[in-house]
């Protein structure tokens, strides 16, 4: 039998005549899910080949850019405060859960980014797993995590440069903020020159930016090292005082200590910035992996050891907030250690700004492609290989932010959109493991080749009836596998027909159990963490809605772990990159964590968001729906798309 039934043409809802049809088509736009990365996919005449990024990137680039978004000038003023309130001299350890709950998202994303190499970092494993609604979601929740991103890192900038020249007032006319009377606006114009000027950078070259970048995040990490040996000899001489306490190494119990992991966790949220370059590494299942691990290994080492030192030289309640690194070693006789300090806070911001800005464009350009924004984000200029246009809008943006608004209040919303990345990342693995999408969306052009294939299919069915019907086959394809399941029965044995029948329909319903198990979990999470973070419900209720989702989740998680994965998962995109390990236990791990930080984000942090996603979800149904690449996709099974592509390609020849 043929795959003409299976096909179908996706028309966004825009062709139906009546109201039920326009609400299908819309649901139906909401999961449409664009084709995986391969081979094929980027040599046909459809995948955009006009807008391929330099593939100009290797390891060393992708650790400079994976450090240096990841260890801002937080770090200095982090390791005081969780100290202070939270952790005590056991911060070392609160940095070192931080870094292994960030290693569950960081080898999520190491395996989609091998297998998937293309820009758009969680907006594009999203969309290829999940489906275009959630995909539109994540993608804008980026952009906005960028965008202020960038403005708030470029805003911190000039008061650490003002401190170099010796106060906070020391900075040129120019550079210096001024107060606009009447409006009780502060302007920061070095925040925005430094924005600029980083734009300016991104737009010369990837291979470029990246040596600078690399460049100012060496700084950086020398001054961390100046601290590390400088602040351990001091702590050797004087004995650690810091850790001599009578309340002992956990002064505030273990809660303290995790709740000083949960505030630290965001101190690794940057190797992101790594996944956002995929289309630009030269050899992406091999490079992309390494530079996440090492990237993160490094970040989680250097935190660790300054948090080490630091709380070892003065008492955590002794510390100053502000600036617990130059004061304790001031309180040692160095003062003029707080000069190196400050320079490692300046290169740190400098080199998080422009692995703040980097990936947007790249966001843009990916969702452009893909017909959801203008095409004016998807072009690459021919000379730089860069998105230069995305890279100057998203410039203008930030740098007008950084020079009208004081963002900091509107931090907390960066969280959201790199914790929803981290819990999609993490979802798409299970569903990239079992429920594999079976069904892959062709451009309408390769509609000659569909049906070629299809009739050729169709012809061999009806001849083979022909045939002698003792070697007669039944074929009995595996929704999602990569390889059909073939049982040769005779027709002379119904009792075999039927057991091959039944075969395959319990191979079918084990996608279906996959899918429904993996759904539960995610519900189960959203009710363990809703019961665990708001305050306000009484005991019974939050035992009985612990009790509801904890069973959900162990249950998910048993079901998984004893049901097979698919087999369609070893052809999935790229082959031979990285693979996620303890699937499913880890994925759900990084949900669990991520859902947890999510809900305790607080809600007027939430109010903004949702105020930024409804203004995304009225784009994307005005505009986003009715210019999407999938909405005249013709849909075929995945076990024919090599077919498919052979017949198109001898067509043209």
């Amino acid at each position: 039998m043929g795959f003409v039934g299976d096909t179908q043409k996706i028309d966004g809802g825009s062709g139906s005549g009546d109201k039920g049809g326009c609400f299908m088509g819309g649901m139906k736009s909401l999961v449409r899910r664009k084709q995986v990365d391969s081979a094929n996919s980027k040599s046909s005449p459809a995948s955009g080949s006009a807008h391929q990024l330099a593939k100009a990137l290797t390891i060393p680039h992708l650790i400079s850019i994976g450090v240096g978004s990841t260890i801002g000038a937080g770090v200095y003023i982090l390791v005081g405060t969780v100290a202070r309130e939270h952790s005590g001299p056991a911060l070392t350890i609160s940095f070192l859960i931080a870094g292994i709950a960030a290693a569950l998202s960081a080898f999520c994303y190491a395996e989609l980014a091998s297998r998937c190499p293309s820009a758009g970092s969680a907006y594009h494993y999203s969309y290829i797993c999940v489906g275009e609604g959630v995909a539109w979601l994540i993608g804008w929740a980026l952009v906005l995590e960028y965008t202020i991103g960038g403005s708030a890192v470029a805003r911190g900038i000039s008061p650490n440069l003002a401190m170099l020249f010796g106060s906070p007032d020391s900075l040129p006319y120019f550079l210096a903020r001024h107060t606009i009377p009447g409006l009780n606006v502060t302007v920061d114009p070095c925040a925005a020159i430094l924005v600029f000027l980083v734009t300016g950078l991104l737009c010369v070259g990837i291979k470029e930016s990246t040596m600078v970048q690399g460049f100012v995040t060496a700084v950086n990490v020398c001054v961390m090292a100046f601290v590390i040996v400088v602040g351990g000899y001091l702590g050797y001489k004087a004995g650690w005082p810091g850790y001599e306490l009578p309340v002992g190494y956990f002064p505030f119990g273990v809660d303290g200590m995790l709740a000083g992991a949960s505030t630290v966790f965001f101190a690794y949220i940057g190797f992101d910035s790594v996944a956002s370059t995929a289309e630009e590494v030269k050899n992406p299942q091999r490079d992309l992996p390494m530079g996440i691990g090492f990237a993160l290994s490094i970040c989680c080492s250097l935190y660790m050891l300054v948090s080490a030192v630091i709380v070892g030289l003065v008492p955590y309640y002794a510390m100053d907030p502000d600036t617990p690194i130059s004061s304790a070693f001031a309180s040692h006789g160095i003062n003029w250690a707080a000069y190196i300090i400050t320079i490692g806070a300046c290169t740190s911001l400098c080199s998080t700004l422009m692995g703040s800005i980097l990936p947007q464009p790249r966001i843009l350009m990916a969702m452009a492609r893909d017909g959801l924004l203008p095409s004016f984000f998807s072009d690459v200029n021919k000379r730089t290989q860069v998105p230069v246009k995305g890279t100057v809008a998203t410039g203008l943006l930030s740098g007008t932010l950084a020079f009208f608004m004081n963002v900091e209040q509107l931090s907390g919303m960066v969280s959201v959109g790199t914790l929803l990345a981290f819990t999609m990342v993490a979802i798409s693995v299970l569903i990239l493991r079992y429920v594999p999408p079976d069904e892959v969306p062709l451009p309408s052009s390769f509609q000659e080749a569909i049906d070629s294939v299809s009739l050729r299919r169709s012809g061999c069915s009806s001849s083979s009836s022909d045939i002698d019907v003792e070697s007669t086959k039944i074929t009995a394809v595996t929704s999602g596998d990569s390889t059909p399941l073939l049982v040769e029965v005779s027709v002379g044995h119904p009792f075999v027909e039927k057991a091959a029948v039944k075969l395959s329909y319990l191979v079918r319903q084990r996608r279906k159990v996959a899918g429904w198990t993996i759904m539960f979990v995610c519900v189960g999470v959203c009710v363990v963490t809703s019961a665990a973070s708001i305050a306000s419900l009484s005991n019974p209720a939050r035992y009985a809605l612990s009790g509801i989702g904890g069973l959900l989740l162990l249950s998910g998680l048993i079901v998984l772990t004893c049901i097979d994965q698919d087999d369609a998962r070893h052809n999935f995109g790229h082959t031979g990159g990285f693979t996620c390990p303890f699937v499913p236990l880890l994925p759900i791990a990084c949900i669990l964590i991520n859902v947890y930080l999510l809900i305790n984000l607080g809600g007027a942090t939430w109010a903004r968001v949702s105020i930024w996603l409804v203004i995304g979800a009225c784009i994307y149904a005005l505009y986003g729906r009715t210019h999407s690449s999938l909405k005249s996709a013709v849909y075929v099974p995945a076990t024919h798309v090599d077919e498919i592509y052979q017949t198109s390609a001898n067509s043209l020849a």
